[in-house]
């Protein structure tokens, strides 16, 4: 059971390690889905509609989904370096007043 926060006294809290975890997954996937996305479907190369994937674009579109992946996960990784508190114990975030804490277990 996640603890109240400390400020605000609400039961709305989220552990900011999970969250860390989930949105650099998120991030990663949505980022090399537009980077693979991007490399088949560039304005230069429109190819005509067909049943077939364009295999001669493989190669390019892997090296795009995974260059947006790193590119997701350290945009993600940055973003929730600011939000976790400086300390020990678990991180949580209060959606009610958005106070950072952690909590010694």
């Amino acid at each position: 059971m996640p603890p109240s926060c400390s400020r605000c006294v609400s039961q709305r809290v989220i552990n900011l390690e999970t969250a860390r975890k989930l949105g650099i997954a998120a991030g990663a996937l949505a980022v090399g889905l537009k980077g693979a996305y991007a490399s088949l479907y560039a304005p230069g190369r429109l190819v005509p509609p067909s049943k077939q994937f364009p295999a001669t674009r493989l190669a390019s579109t892997v090296i795009a989904a995974a260059t947006g992946s790193i590119a997701g996960i350290t945009a993600g990784n940055r973003m929730f370096l600011h939000l976790i508190p400086s300390g020990e114990g678990t991180p949580w975030l209060c959606l009610g007043c958005g106070h950072a804490f952690r909590v010694l277990d």
